[in-house]
């Protein structure tokens, strides 16, 4: 359940753009990112294969639009 946004209509995630933290967030993710992908890229590269395998049936599941075809008549 997500929490309604504040009184100036912005959410929490809008808010925090733009901030000191939210920049100290942004930066320490991104170097995260980059330390893990130099230190353990043979890690990476030895679990793409299943990677794939796994991305298959999540786009299946969330790329069709729940099978709604979009068809005029509804049918």
């Amino acid at each position: 359940m997500e929490p309604e946004p504040q009184a100036d209509g912005k959410s929490w995630r809008a808010r925090l753009i733009g901030t000191p933290l939210g920049w100290t967030l942004s930066l320490a993710v991104a170097a995260l990112g980059v330390y893990l992908f130099v230190a353990h890229t043979g890690h990476l590269f030895a679990a793409l294969p299943y990677l794939l395998l796994v991305a298959c049936p999540l786009m299946h599941l969330f790329g069709h639009g729940k099978h709604k075809h979009h068809r005029p008549n509804g049918k």
